[in-house]
């Protein structure tokens, strides 16, 4: 699933922007529209595009990171595949250091945060967590 210049460059105007024109990206990336089309079709078919999503800033809702320790019960490659289908878990990566993996959780509110907090908890294997509230994204 390789992919070449002009795929990276669809990709970082859509990681940007993922509702952005066809004819818009196209003009950015130089190339036509059908081309872009038939590319970005491409990138979605070959799951080097997952989905297209969007990001609310955080005065449009509350963002936290919990670490999450990984019990000797269960594989760190487990755990995070049961983090990643829980409501409110928007990315999960496995980590080196204290911690085994760290997610990052989006809510409404930090009433809804805790609230997904309390289910990461329950998963087999969660030994023990650390959530941290983003306070704000300096850009």
């Amino acid at each position: 699933m390789s992919v070449d210049d002009a795929d990276r460059r669809i990709l970082e105007v859509l990681k940007e922007d993922a509702r952005i024109p066809f004819v818009e990206l196209a003009k950015k990336v130089g190339l036509s529209e059908a081309t872009v089309r038939r590319r970005v079709r491409s990138l979605v078919s070959r799951g080097i595009i997952k989905k297209f999503t969007i990001e609310l800033g955080l005065e449009e809702g509350a963002k936290a990171m919990t670490l999450v320790s990984v019990s000797s019960s269960k594989t760190t490659p487990e755990v995070a595949e049961a983090l990643k289908k829980l409501k409110g878990v928007e990315t999960v990566y496995e980590i080196t250091g204290q911690y085994d993996v760290v997610a990052i959780v989006s809510g409404s509110n930090i009433a809804e945060i805790n609230k997904y907090v309390d289910e990461i908890r329950k998963i087999d294997g969660v030994e023990h967590t650390n959530t941290i509230i983003i306070m704000r994204v300096v850009t």
